[in-house]
């Protein structure tokens, strides 16, 4: 029993502005790890990143990152700065390479573990990026660092995102 695809469009779009809020709502935090890993961030908006991928495939999940990264950037005027192209690489990889585990690897990854490899992307994409920018491959040793803040916080993802699709799920409504 399909849905139609008005209602598929509706929820995607509001996956998309839960996506933005969560994106606009975290950079408005105080991090107090920001003395330690400038620019760490708690990656909250890749639970509607992983939802989606289980629900909707991966097409549509690394549609939202892009629209989630572009938006979210207008709005806070960061758009065509580092730290869009950061957050955009990020999101994008993470959300390309979790629907890839996701749909090829799934017997072998949980959510959880799904979206600890999608943590790594996407400091691994956004380090990508700032070697492009700086032009110096150096910045790759920052990446331990990032990954002792991002693992928690990529773990929570998944977890919240299992708990999210153990009582919600798209297919099931």
């Amino acid at each position: 029993m399909g849905y139609s695809n008005t209602r598929r469009v509706v929820y995607l779009g509001l996956a998309t502005g839960l996506a933005m809020a969560l994106h606009i709502f975290e950079g408005l935090l105080p991090m107090p790890t920001d003395l330690i890993v400038p620019g760490f961030k708690l990656g909250l908006a890749n639970i509607v990143s992983l939802y989606v991928v289980v629900n909707f495939g991966t097409r549509d999940a690394v549609l939202i990152s892009i629209l989630r990264t572009t938006l979210g950037s207008l709005m806070a005027g960061t758009f065509m700065t580092p730290t869009f192209f950061f957050s955009f690489a990020g999101g994008v990889t993470s959300a390309l390479i979790m629907g890839l585990v996701y749909k090829y690897a799934s017997r072998f990854f949980s959510l959880l573990g799904i979206s600890l490899v999608g943590a790594v992307t996407h400091n691994v994409a956004q380090l990508l990026v700032a070697s492009i920018v700086i032009e110096t491959v150096g910045i790759f040793g920052y990446l331990p660092y990032l990954l002792f803040f991002a693992l928690p916080t990529g773990a929570f993802v998944g977890l919240v995102t299992a708990q999210v699709q153990k009582y919600y799920s798209f297919r099931e409504s």
